[in-house]
């Protein structure tokens, strides 16, 4: 009996040590399951709409009202550049003179404005810039005067924003409208932070566009109506998120009093690309503020 007893305590024993040493080789190795990581916490934020997707595919990563239509502001002026940037040879160097009804235009309607000279010749590359950069709605004027096509100015307007509408149908932009190149339109101006997203992700497709939407300062260098050169003033980027936020690409930035302030947004870390928009936001500041809530968001979701 004592025998018995004494073997089965034996085997106890030697079992409970089998046991202990598999699992100490199982934490050493690291081979059980750890905890599961905490969970990206959704950011709260202001603007009334937003979306972001990773740039690389287009899956969403946020959703705010993704698909509501609102006034856009000056972000429809990616859709502006994006039209003149797919022109068929198109001549970035092409110098066009500035008309005095750009000068008028913006001081009637109390716009931003990239301070062109009435007579100065402009390279499209500059206008670009100044269209970008400073929010100039007298570039654009200039832009959709140039490469409409019409025998008054009226028409060659109409119809450059009908190839503005035209770029949004060919792309899915089944929320979007445009009544007008710069944004200030006329009630039928509208688009959605998906479909802005989605705009600006493919107009960050050309190396153009690119380079200027990264832009901080830009200075231009024009022909006055005289033949002499004239410095223009330096042109800021409007877009603060290039200055705030490490990896910060791009790309416009918009406002109005039925847009509210409005961010297209975009930034590269690690090779990997978030794009995303803000409509409705309540003031400059605020609009920054969401935009990098986003921008922390998608790059912590794509891990």
């Amino acid at each position: 009996m004592i025998t018995g007893i004494k073997g089965t305590r034996t085997s106890r024993l030697r079992r409970a040590a089998a046991v202990a040493v598999t699992s100490g080789a199982l934490l050493a190795t690291g081979a059980l399951t750890a905890a599961p990581a905490q969970a990206v916490t959704t950011p709260s934020i202001v603007a009334k709409g937003g979306y972001v997707m990773n740039n690389a595919g287009g899956t969403t990563l946020y959703n705010k009202t993704a698909d509501y239509k609102r006034s856009t502001g000056s972000t429809t002026k990616i859709m502006t550049a994006k039209v003149v940037l797919a022109q068929s040879n198109l001549n970035l160097d092409k110098q066009v003179v500035i008309q005095k009804a750009y000068s008028d235009y913006v001081v009637a309607n109390n716009a931003s404005q990239a301070h062109l000279i009435v007579g100065d010749k402009v390279t499209v590359r500059q206008l670009l810039y100044g269209l970008m950069l400073p929010s100039g709605c007298d570039a654009a004027y200039a832009l959709a005067d140039t490469y409409g096509s019409g025998s008054t100015r009226a028409a060659r307007v109409s119809n450059f924003i009908g190839k503005m509408n035209t770029a949004a149908k060919n792309l899915g932009l089944k929320n979007t409208h445009f009544d007008s190149f710069d944004g200030i339109g006329n009630g039928n101006n509208y688009s959605t932070p998906r479909d802005l997203t989605k705009l600006a992700s493919s107009a960050m497709t050309n190396s153009t566009f690119r380079t200027i939407v990264k832009t901080k300062a830009y200075t231009a260098k024009t022909i006055t109506k005289t033949g002499g050169t004239r410095t223009m003033g330096t042109w800021n980027n409007t877009n603060t998120l290039l200055s705030s936020y490490s990896g910060a690409i791009g790309v416009k930035t918009g406002s109005g009093p039925e847009a509210g302030a409005c961010l297209v947004f975009a930034a590269t870390r690690n090779g990997k690309t978030v794009i995303g928009t803000v409509l409705a936001s309540t003031t400059y500041a605020q609009r920054a503020t969401d935009a990098t809530k986003l921008l922390n968001y998608g790059f912590a979701r794509l891990g």
